[in-house]
């Protein structure tokens, strides 16, 4: 579908949207299960200062939790996937409402739970768990007993539970903000106005002319700057509760709290921030050999990301993507690639963009329904057939982990995630190399894939630098403000950048604009991710059945191993910065290429 005015939600056609009814065939369906939320919250309470008594109350109660809970990822799934397609409409918006209303409240009335559990004796817990009866939540348990020194009393984890909804109102605003309330206008191009939005952003930035590149990027960030102070604070709100809930745990930092759930060691993330500026020649050479196949006097923001290669049109359809990354994705094997591309083309996916559809693009798997996938595919924009594989990647390690794990195991963490997404980004890239029928196809896939390594690697341990910085700068007694964010951030664009880049004055309000932020110490996971899957995806195209099956090991680990130890069954040792040097040489080794075009 290609249009240049963006539709409503009601004129994209249902081939093109996602089918819910996985979820839930009707609404009165959906309301039933949002009403028995606190039904079942009410008969988890009946267990209060029971949970110690003998170990067939322990088990009946965790039936009773794991159903909670599960009610609540199906319910929350549903209304958050109605809102993240059209967050204009207020039916939704009362749905995903409500929704987190039922969850806070069924939160704040078992708040007693965990703690509860903790009090039992750890040798007692320990017996318990090695019942036969007990095998659905032994992970589960086993993992709780290490959260133990950072769990609080009963009436201080219900007050975090009632907390829940107006702590995230920080991350909610800068959402509606950004998705719904800003208006960035029209830019007047070859082919007539068109409407400049977060989702068209990349088009523009890839545009061959670069007085429309320009022009795009001052009004984009003329946006930006006239809600800055806005913008500052939410962010500043959003640090200031992820060092206030750091504190009340007793964790040493927010940096710990975020990594300890995982047992990522902290030398992890300061590891790949080291390894990356003692790489950061090879990037620096790569904006300079910009500079010189762009011919231009000043390198600028709005030229990083244009093609190189001229007179080379890629336009594929939406169904030609899905045929590339079922013949890319082939050494998986016909399981993988059938079940991904039969999601692809049936009710899996949402694929173009929409007013008030959420920008960019995710996976959202749970263990009832699809691994649903946000698109905002635009066939023009080959990167997007990148993003297509990278998604799927996500919704097949969800399918897999579902397929393997009961309910309380099954979840994996966004550590491993981003391994699977961008493990099948490399492959669709070999497979392109594989098939290029002339040479300015080849030196535009490289330089292709350089920029997308260089967006996943570098540019997300910019990001982790950045916020790792704001949160150590409140950490140490140091208030942020508008001014002192955009000079750190400044820092971090002049470093990464280097001498061949000129920054705009409006450059530094980019760190005012990422989504992720609002999920701290999570982008870090994107740079770890793509430095292990270059790993495996060379040591499972180049190995044989042993290296395949070690992977697909890991795809079906889902939550029953901590993410270390699960990339360790596949092949890979993230604790060493092996994988990230091997990563940033593949980099390096592309822009030596790129020297020769």
């Amino acid at each position: 579908m290609k249009t240049d005015r963006v539709p409503s939600r009601d004129e994209i056609p249902a081939k093109d949207k996602w089918d819910l009814s996985s979820l839930y065939m009707k609404e009165s369906e959906w309301e039933d299960d949002l009403s028995l939320i606190p039904i079942l919250a009410d008969e988890l309470l009946s267990y209060k200062g029971k949970l110690a008594e003998n170990a067939d109350t322990l088990r009946n109660s965790l039936d009773s939790y794991c159903r909670l809970q599960m009610i609540a990822e199906t319910t929350g799934s549903y209304a958050f996937l109605l809102t993240a397609g059209d967050a204009e409409n207020s039916t939704n918006q009362d749905k995903y409402g409500r929704f987190v209303m039922a969850a806070s409240a069924a939160e704040a009335k078992t708040s007693f739970y965990i703690p509860e559990i903790q009090t039992i004796p750890e040798n007692t817990l320990k017996e318990w768990i090695e019942r036969p009866d007990f095998n659905d939540y032994k992970v589960f348990l086993t993992k709780l007993l290490r959260l133990k020194p950072f769990i609080l009393s009963e009436k201080e984890e219900r007050l975090f539970s009632l907390e829940g909804e107006s702590g995230s109102t920080a991350k909610k605003t800068f959402s509606m903000l950004t998705n719904v309330d800003f208006n960035f206008g029209s830019i007047k191009t070859q082919d007539g106005s068109k409407q400049l939005t977060q989702s068209t952003w990349s088009s523009f930035m890839q545009n061959q002319d670069r007085d429309i590149r320009k022009r795009a990027y001052a009004k984009f960030y003329k946006t930006f700057d006239s809600h800055k102070n806005t913008l500052a604070s939410l962010y500043a709100g959003s640090v200031n509760h992820d060092i206030f809930e750091a504190r009340a745990r007793g964790y040493e930092s927010a940096r710990a709290m975020a990594l300890y759930p995982d047992n990522v060691p902290e030398s992890v993330y300061d590891n790949l921030v080291k390894t990356v500026h003692e790489n950061l020649a090879p990037l620096h050479k790569y904006y300079a050999i910009r500079k010189e196949l762009l011919g231009v006097k000043d390198l600028r923001l709005y030229d990083v990301y244009v093609p190189l290669v001229k007179d080379i049109k890629k336009v594929t359809p939406y169904n030609d993507a899905v045929e590339i990354i079922r013949k890319a994705l082939a050494p998986l094997g016909t399981d993988y690639t059938d079940t991904l591309c039969d999601g692809l083309q049936n009710g899996w996916a949402d694929r173009y963009e929409n007013k008030g559809k959420r920008s960019g693009a995710f996976s959202a798997g749970g263990f009832v329904g699809y691994p649903y996938i946000l698109l905002n595919y635009k066939e023009d924009v080959l990167r997007d057939v990148f993003t297509m594989a990278h998604e799927g990647g996500h919704s097949m390690h969800s399918w897999y982990s579902v397929h393997s794990n009961p309910f309380m195991h099954y979840s994996y963490t966004i550590f491993e995630a981003e391994v699977a997404s961008t493990f099948n980004e490399q492959l669709v890239f070999q497979y392109f190399m594989n098939n290029a029928d002339d040479k300015n196809l080849r030196k535009y896939l490289i330089a292709e894939r350089a920029g997308d390594i260089l967006a996943t690697l570098y540019r997300q341990t910019m990001f982790a630098e950045f916020e790792h910085t704001a949160h150590a700068l409140v950490e140490s007694g140091t208030p942020l403000t508008l001014d002192l964010l955009r000079s750190e951030y400044r820092k971090l664009l002049e470093a990464y950048f280097g001498p061949e880049v000129k920054l705009e004055k409006t450059s530094d309000l980019e760190g005012l604009r990422i989504p992720h932020f609002y999920n701290a110490y999570y982008v870090y996971k994107y740079a770890t991710g793509i430095s292990a899957s270059l790993a495996l995806a060379e040591r499972v195209t180049k190995g044989g059945e042993k290296e395949r099956s070690d992977y697909f090991k890991f795809l079906c680990s889902g939550g029953s191993r901590y993410p270390i130890d699960s990339l360790k069954v596949a092949g890979v040792d993230m604790t060493s910065t092996a994988p990230v040097q091997a990563a940033l040489n593949v980099f390096s080794s592309l822009v030596d290429q790129m020297e020769n075009f």
